[in-house]
């Protein structure tokens, strides 16, 4: 395994040599939070004035790979709204969580204040068509399971149900949502118990082909919003 320095001087070095006129940078990501491993990368935004931004970019650097989220402020700040318009604060989390490695004139600190104040602001809530249109999805996805003969497609429907339904939650109880793993890990900073048992739910599905507990939490899920939803949805085109 290629040797790796510590994070923080290589994130620091990195912005030396690839982006030495950075107005503003932060380290971010797992090897922050103390959570990485073997194979965690470097997750770097970098807020430049470069006319090429915004764009991201893959590399290796001091035998780490790095991910770099290369940004104007004005860029970022049109990347924060939308983040908060999709529920999934990527961007603004990074800024919150992550290692400030340049700060020029206060910037950083600045946009590290503009974050905090959106991830404070929590999520907007569900419209009513939202709504409608996710429990719709959950209820199709649901008849899909059950109906499903081939286990291949069952395993497939499942982690797609799962995902939803976990997102559903956290959004009606005004909570910011994830992909993949980020879903589960915000599922856990709101209710530790409902993760297990969605992760249990899986396990069971996957291991002993059971998708009873799935079903269960699903429709516990739509429960509250009014259950689930077929006869009389409409979507406009």
């Amino acid at each position: 395994m290629t040797h790796r320095s510590d994070a923080m001087t290589t994130a620091a070095a990195f912005i030396v040599v690839h982006y030495p006129d950075c107005q503003a940078a932060f380290l971010a990501g797992s090897v922050v939070r103390g959570d990485h491993t073997p194979t965690s990368d470097l997750d770097i935004v970098v807020v430049t004035g470069r006319p090429d931004a915004p764009f991201r970019e893959s590399l290796y650097f001091g035998g780490w790979p790095v991910e770099a989220f290369v940004h104007t402020p004005e860029s970022l700040r049109r990347y924060f709204a939308s983040d908060v318009a999709r529920r999934r604060p990527s961007l603004p989390m990074m800024c919150v969580e992550g290692a400030v490695l340049r700060d020029r004139d206060g910037l950083a600190a600045q946009l590290r204040a503009e974050a905090e104040a959106l991830l404070a602001a929590g999520p907007p809530p569900l419209t009513s068509e939202e709504a409608d249109n996710l429990r719709y999805t959950l209820t199709d996805l649901l008849d899909d399971l059950q109906g499903a003969a081939d286990s291949g497609e069952r395993y497939f429907i499942a982690a797609e149900l799962a995902q939803r339904a976990a997102e559903f939650v956290l959004i009606t109880h005004g909570q910011w949502g994830g992909t993949g793993k980020w879903t589960l890990r915000a599922l856990r900073r709101y209710n530790p118990t409902l993760a297990d048992r969605l992760a249990d739910a899986l396990r069971d599905l996957y291991c002993h082909r059971r998708a009873d507990a799935l079903i269960a939490f699903v429709d516990g899920a739509l429960a509250p919003a009014g259950g689930r939803l077929f006869a009389g949805f409409r979507q406009q085109g």
